[in-house]
């Protein structure tokens, strides 16, 4: 399994960085990126903190521990440079909180995120454009099927956007909580439930992820 959008106690989640990455460990996980809400007032505490962690996780236990953030209810105008200054201050992964159709959203971050270089993922991106799609395509941005209640409500929607432009996708807990963490039964009901056939939701559980790594430049 693999995870590249979680949550700890540093933003709204439950657990310690450590905690949440070893119970990943003991899931069987192979690789989990650690994905705290960020603004700009604690975009730096938050990545001076995982990195540490991770960076020690990694070294101790059978697992790949990323440090990262997501960048949440920012103005549209402001993510990228905020997706820089990340990457600046050490995140491996940069997520951004998409416009999931349970929140409300600015309308305009979709289509900031996957205008920038500077984002990887970007989650529950809800409604997504066509046109936003394609240029997730052009700057090389996955879109997010996502295991989070309330959030999954879009997933099909996602999917079948992204399967029309051939967008990249990945499938993610957003776990807040140690019983958020998927098990891979529950992860291929979820990729089904968004219209996966059985060969597409094991491709984008055990492929995917490694293309993902790739880009993030974690994997050769």
């Amino acid at each position: 399994m693999y995870d590249f959008h979680t949550h700890t106690f540093l933003s709204d989640g439950v657990l310690a960085p450590t905690e949440l990455i070893q119970r990943a460990v003991n899931k069987g996980y192979k690789v989990i990126a650690v994905t705290d809400h960020v603004g700009p007032g604690n975009l730096e505490l938050v990545l001076n903190t995982l990195t540490k962690d991770c960076d020690l996780a990694s070294k101790r236990w059978d697992i790949l521990a990323i440090p990262g953030v997501e960048i949440t209810y920012a103005p549209p105008d402001d993510i990228d440079s905020m997706a820089f200054d990340a990457r600046r201050l050490g995140a491996k992964i940069v997520n951004v909180h998409g416009e999931t159709i349970v929140e409300p959203v600015e309308e305009g971050t979709n289509h900031a995120a996957v205008n920038s270089k500077n984002v990887d993922v970007l989650a529950h991106p809800g409604l997504i454009t066509v046109g936003d799609a394609q240029l997730a395509v052009q700057n090389n941005v996955f879109l997010e099927i996502s295991g989070r209640k309330g959030h999954g409500f879009a997933n099909g929607h996602v999917w079948k956007t992204a399967q029309n432009v051939g967008a990249q996708v990945v499938l993610d807990s957003d776990a807040h909580e140690p019983e958020d963490l998927l098990e891979r039964d529950f992860a291929i009901r979820v990729a089904q439930g968004a219209g996966l056939d059985s060969e597409q939701a094991d491709d984008l559980l055990d492929m995917q992820p490694l293309n993902l790594l790739r880009k993030l430049g974690l994997l050769s």
